[in-house]
């Protein structure tokens, strides 16, 4: 398995993968699934500042994660909310596990502080997995959300990147940690220690 940045090429594939979550499941608040060319614009879109990353088996996206901005107030910019979904034949492979592993590192580099993970309840397995890596419970969101004709709770969960830290440097957004050498030298390498 790989682990390498997402471009709009990948979008059909991640359109695949995020589908049944949409379709099929509660585990997105999406009502209509998105086809590849939204998906691909959605990586332009946060690559923009934060990074997308996909887990490859034999040239075959089997998985991806990214992080986003997690609320606009100028303040909040050292926190990011984190996503990750892998295909259903790949769950319970180490493919996300892998995926958030070179997330957080890319995001250490980028000097982001704070990560945040909603769950739609009840997903005993996401617990679990957010918790091993490092997350722990903020609360629960009651009734939050309404999909296929019932309400929902979300738990929301958070994990420290970098220590908090007095007069932190704002991050640096992802194409300038592209653009910089040796961020970019650490950011391969980065990918590389987790792809195997």
């Amino acid at each position: 398995m790989i682990i390498r940045l997402a471009t709009p090429f990948d979008g059909p594939a991640l359109a695949a993968i995020y589908r049944p979550s949409v379709a099929e499941r509660v585990t997105s608040f999406e009502l209509e699934p998105p086809d590849g060319a939204e998906m691909a614009r959605r990586v332009e879109r946060c690559v923009a500042r934060t990074p997308w990353l996909v887990a490859e088996r034999e040239a075959v996206v089997v998985g991806y994660a990214y992080a986003g901005m997690h609320r606009e107030r100028p303040a909040y910019q050292w926190s990011v909310e984190t996503s990750a979904y892998v295909r259903d034949d790949a769950q319970r492979s180490g493919v996300a596990r892998a995926l958030y592993t070179a997330l957080f590192a890319v995001l250490a580099l980028q000097g982001f502080r704070n990560a945040y993970a909603g769950i739609t309840l009840p997903n005993v397995a996401s617990e679990r997995f957010h918790e091993a890596l490092g997350f722990r419970r903020v609360g629960v969101y009651h009734g939050v959300g309404y999909k296929f004709g019932a309400w929902h709770d979300v738990l929301w969960l958070e994990r420290e990147i970098l220590p908090r830290v007095a007069d932190p440097d704002p991050p640096v957004t992802f194409p300038g940690l592209r653009g910089d050498p040796v961020s970019a030298a650490a950011l391969e390498t980065a990918l590389r220690g987790v792809s195997g």
